[in-house]
């Protein structure tokens, strides 16, 4: 079926005229009426009769004309569809993130993003940063997000540094080690509120004293998540060694008090990792551009 000559005979039965269809269309009267004769030759039968000094619709060119209609209407949603897809005001973001980017920047930077495109779905899946970079190596994931020690990673894989986050040591306003300076020792003597064996912050303070050949922190608590343990300190008991993202508003608040460590200054990377020479879907690309510009507060 000639589409060209259909749009001419759609145009002619919307405007109901053959003069005002040359007119939208921007083409003469004789080329659109020779165009919609061969047409009617093409389907072997009549679509337009005259009528006075104008013409009507036969009944096969009124259903015809509905069949029409209907076409172009979704031809125009498919046009409309392809240029917000491209523009990635539609679509979806599949990311993946480890506790600290997920918990404590995820949810800023996706409100922030859904203003701006409320129509994208996001998908965020909270996970270990291992299996955050095997989601994105297998494609189950867009974007990779991870806070911590930087993981090795395939060659097949871009990493790129947002900030660095660093990580405090925090005690009770009252306790006597609140905004002083104290030697790694000192510290290690005091007891800690931590997160689970495994946790990444734990496993940094546990390397940090092997580094310095000195025991371990006394672990007196125990919690399976931050806020928990966090919550413990504030409360009165012990220390943590945690992310400046999880405690800086407690400190500003002063429910919590840094200590300063003497010579000791560890950082969390927060890194974004994207498959490397694959173009990201537009919505994704809009995503990582708004983390670029987003302001990190700092230390």
């Amino acid at each position: 079926m000639n589409l060209h000559a259909l749009r001419l005979f759609h145009v002619v039965a919307t405007t109901g005229s053959v003069t005002r269809a040359a007119s939208v269309l921007h083409i003469s009267q004789p080329a659109i009426t020779a165009q919609i004769k061969k047409f009617e030759q093409e389907l072997t039968f009549p679509l337009l009769k005259p009528e006075g000094r104008g013409i009507t619709l036969t009944e096969a060119g009124e259903q015809l004309a509905v069949l029409a209609k209907r076409l172009f209407a979704v031809e125009h949603q498919i046009e409309q569809f392809t240029e917000e897809f491209r523009e990635g005001r539609i679509g979806s973001i599949r990311l993946a993130a480890t506790y600290l980017p997920a918990n404590f920047l995820i949810p800023t930077w996706t409100a922030k993003f859904k203003q701006q495109y409320d129509q994208v779905e996001l998908t965020i899946n909270t996970t270990n940063s291992a299996d955050a970079l095997r989601q994105l190596i297998n494609i189950e994931a867009d974007i990779a997000i991870y806070g911590g020690i930087t993981e090795e990673h395939p060659d097949t894989i871009h990493t790129e540094i947002l900030f660095q986050d660093e990580l405090w040591f925090v005690v009770a306003p009252h306790h006597p080690f609140a905004n002083q300076h104290v030697s790694l020792q000192e510290m290690m003597k005091v007891p800690f509120v931590m997160r689970e064996e495994g946790s990444s912050t734990r496993e940094r303070l546990l390397s940090l004293c092997r580094t310095y050949n000195m025991p371990g922190p006394k672990i007196s608590l125990q919690f399976n998540g931050l806020h928990e343990a966090t919550t413990a300190v504030i409360s009165g008991y012990g220390a943590n060694f945690v992310s400046s993202l999880v405690v800086r508003e407690h400190v500003q608040r002063k429910e919590l008090c840094r200590v300063y460590v003497e010579g000791i200054h560890l950082t969390n990377t927060i890194a974004v990792c994207t498959r490397k020479d694959e173009p990201l879907p537009p919505t994704a690309r809009h995503f990582l551009q708004m983390i670029r510009e987003t302001p990190h507060k700092k230390a």
